[in-house]
């Protein structure tokens, strides 16, 4: 069948140009001026069908199993395919359309059923698990002997133990699962885009900064609305509208389309979508021999036990929500005493809590924002990586890029001048673009049979305003941009021999400690003296400017914390039940249960909680920022008990221990050779400036 195959699309191989190797500086980049949505379909055919053969040929080869010829053959396999997934990704991410959402639909049960006959295929598994089972393996490598068990846990979990009945159900709920996971995302992206705010007379901008009023004139220009302005349906835009807008009733309505995303009863509804997923989730779980898809999930997790992140989240929880009482008895004592006949709503928390902001601490964001120039920070993120890393980042314009916002940079080590990988900067928001911010690799560092740079992306959604303004953020977007800049610089960092074992492929639940750690660096005075510089003058953020922010540091922490750990709590709680659900009923008992806060809502509400229902990849996972984050206010403390932030000492320990070793290392491990200790969780109630409780 193979060579048949082959034969036949002999000419689709010589011009389809997703399927011809990356050509050009830095070891080969995507190109990405030649692909057409019309050559994903038989590219992804054609690549499948190469990958699988390689497979076939390594779960078949007569010789005995050793490491080159099935672990070490099993990573130089599938190089096609690697590529066009990391196209694919691209387009589905940020150049969405409804020609590509056609192929989507289609490709996606198509991936599944591939990974599927990979993780099933009975001798493949044998040869791994002979590998896994031999004493000679000890005489390997570290990094040899973790990956073989990394194979080897990864196909166990995938069902590579099933008897073939058992098999066969466990490919058919996957291929099902693909397919739901496509339809939640893509009616996710028609509500975020289909969506907005009309901003229709001048009393409709009250309150709005300069800066917000441009960008929503600007959008309703992108959209060719017949109006002075439009509020999106992205979080970049919604929260300065609830942060500043002074008019009530539209705060309201931008909260409203926010929080309804694919629950509003029409085509683009997820409830149903997300109740079968979770069904099918739950019996390949139990087919696979755990309780609940939650006890799977955690299986190759840090935490391992659905329990214990029930207790870290519940620990931290009651602390969070009194300081939401707190906060929120402040807001409504400006309320009252503004004459206002309400109590405050959640579209309300934003406004009145930066009001409280500016009265307590003598902070205002809209003095600050004049101060925070996009690219001055990308700017300083770059400062801070040659700092702690000796990186330098240099423009480059000669590699294609998918989209004119797209820019890209290589990166290098400044001490040796030795590139080290190429960094894709894709800011702004746009149709077709999804929500959020995230980095990706197209490509991983390796070392296997040559030097192999990485290529990583930063991908954000950053409204554009005036074309001749500079764009001005928000602390809370500038705190965003350098977490995902973390992410990248755990991919760049990247210093090990094989692809499947480098930069971020480490644990669901400490892949985010590296980014979450790198957010501290924003708020050092170095970084705010340097590239905090006011966009007309050129002035840096007053000195005591900086004091006030510093004092306000903690402020509203409160809220982000229960924002998150509820949705957190309900993912799990999720995960952990076995009967269908009504989502309404169960988001609303949970929430109860909770006593949770009335004037916040959850960051992600089911229906929209593209985290998890968009694929596996969070699912019963969400709480992985809060254990990632007491790591990360565990590591941060060792900077403040060193020489502060820039020391180098400490930064080299954390560059060898965790941001170079990917998962060549058990990361508990990993960590306490950085720290010399497991973390600490009273860092993080330090960090938060919530009472740390005394332990039972």
């Amino acid at each position: 069948m193979g060579t048949t195959f082959f034969a036949a699309n002999a000419q689709t191989n010589q011009s389809n140009p997703l399927l011809k190797p990356w050509t050009g500086p830095y070891g080969g980049v995507p190109a990405f001026n030649e692909y057409k949505v019309a050559d994903f379909k038989p590219a992804i055919e054609f690549a499948i069908q190469e990958k699988l053969n390689e497979v076939e040929a390594i779960a078949n080869n007569p010789k005995a199993p050793t490491f080159d010829n099935t672990i070490a053959a099993l990573e130089r396999s599938g190089e096609t395919m690697d590529r066009i997934a990391t196209v694919y990704g691209i387009y589905r991410s940020n150049l969405s359309s409804p020609e590509f959402n056609v192929v989507d639909r289609e490709m996606s049960p198509k991936f599944s059923e591939f990974s599927d006959k990979i993780n099933q295929n009975k001798k493949l598994f044998t040869r791994i698990e002979t590998l896994y089972n031999s004493k000679d393996s000890k005489k390997l490598t570290s990094e040899q002997q973790r990956l073989i068990w990394l194979y080897y846990t990864n196909f166990v979990r995938q069902g590579a133990k099933l008897n073939d009945a058992d098999k066969a159900k466990v490919a058919a709920i996957n291929k099902q699962l693909a397919t739901l996971f496509t339809t939640f995302s893509q009616n996710l992206l028609a509500e975020e885009h289909n969506q907005y705010v009309a901003l229709k007379t001048e009393s409709d901008f009250e309150g709005l900064p300069l800066e917000v009023k441009n960008a929503a004139i600007a959008e309703a220009k992108e959209r060719k609305l017949d109006v002075m302005g439009c509020i999106a349906n992205t979080r970049s835009s919604i929260e300065p509208f609830l942060t500043f807008s002074t008019r009530r009733d539209l705060r309201e309505k931008a909260f409203d389309i926010f929080v309804k995303r694919g629950d509003n009863g029409n085509a683009n509804d997820n409830n149903s979508t997300l109740v079968t997923i979770l069904e099918l989730r739950t019996q390949k779980a139990n087919i696979l021999g755990f309780k609940t898809f939650a006890h799977w999930s955690l299986s190759n997790k840090m935490a391992k036990d659905p329990q214990k992140t029930l207790d870290l989240m519940l620990s931290v929880w009651e602390p969070a929500v009194g300081k939401v009482n707190q906060d929120v008895a402040e807001m409504q004592k400006i309320v009252d005493a503004e004459g206002g006949k309400f109590k405050i709503a959640p579209w309300d928390y934003r406004f009145y809590a930066e009001k409280v902001r500016k009265a307590k601490y003598d902070l205002d964001q809209n003095e600050v924002k004049p101060y925070l120039q996009l690219e001055k920070l990308r700017e300083g993120m770059f400062w801070v990586a040659g700092e702690l890393f000796n990186l330098q980042f240099k423009q480059i314009t000669n590699v294609p890029v998918y989209h004119p916002d797209v820019r890209v940079w290589e990166v290098s080590n400044k001490l040796t001048g030795k590139a080290v990988g190429l960094w894709y900067f894709d800011p702004y928001a746009r149709a077709g673009k999804r929500s959020g911010a995230w980095m990706n690799a197209y490509r991983n560092q390796e070392r296997m049979d040559k030097e192999v740079l990485t290529i990583v992306s930063n991908n954000c959604n950053f409204i554009k305003g005036a074309t001749d303004e500079p764009i001005l953020i928000s602390w809370e977007d500038a705190s965003t941009l350098f977490h995902e800049f973390g992410h990248a610089l755990h991919g760049l960092c990247s210093n090990v021999t094989y692809p499947s074992l480098a930069g971020t492929s480490v644990a669901r639940d400490y892949v985010e400690f590296p980014s979450q750690l790198l957010e501290h660096w924003l708020g050092t005075p170095e970084v705010l003296n340097k590239f905090a510089l006011h966009y007309k003058t050129g002035e840096p953020l007053p000195k005591a400017m900086v004091d006030r922010i510093e004092r306000a540091g903690t402020f509203g922490e409160g809220f982000s914390t229960v924002e998150t750990i509820s949705s957190s709590l309900v993912d799990m709680k999720l995960h952990l039940e076995t009967k269908k659900i009504d989502p309404k009923k169960f988001e609303k008992e949970t929430l109860d249960a909770l006593h949770m806060p009335s004037e916040i809502v959850m960051r992600h509400r089911i229906p929209q909680f593209g985290h998890i229902f968009s694929s596996d990849g969070y699912a019963a996972g969400y709480y992985s920022y809060l254990w990632a984050d007491v790591i990360n206010a565990d590591a941060w403390e060792a900077f403040l008990e060193g020489k502060g932030a820039y020391d180098k000492a400490v930064a080299k320990k954390l560059y060898d221990n965790v941001f170079s070793v990917g998962n060549t290392i058990d990361q508990e491990k990993a960590y306490e050779n950085f720290r010399g200790r497991a973390p600490k969780s009273d860092a993080l109630m330090r960090a938060r400036n919530f009472p740390i409780t005394a332990k039972k």
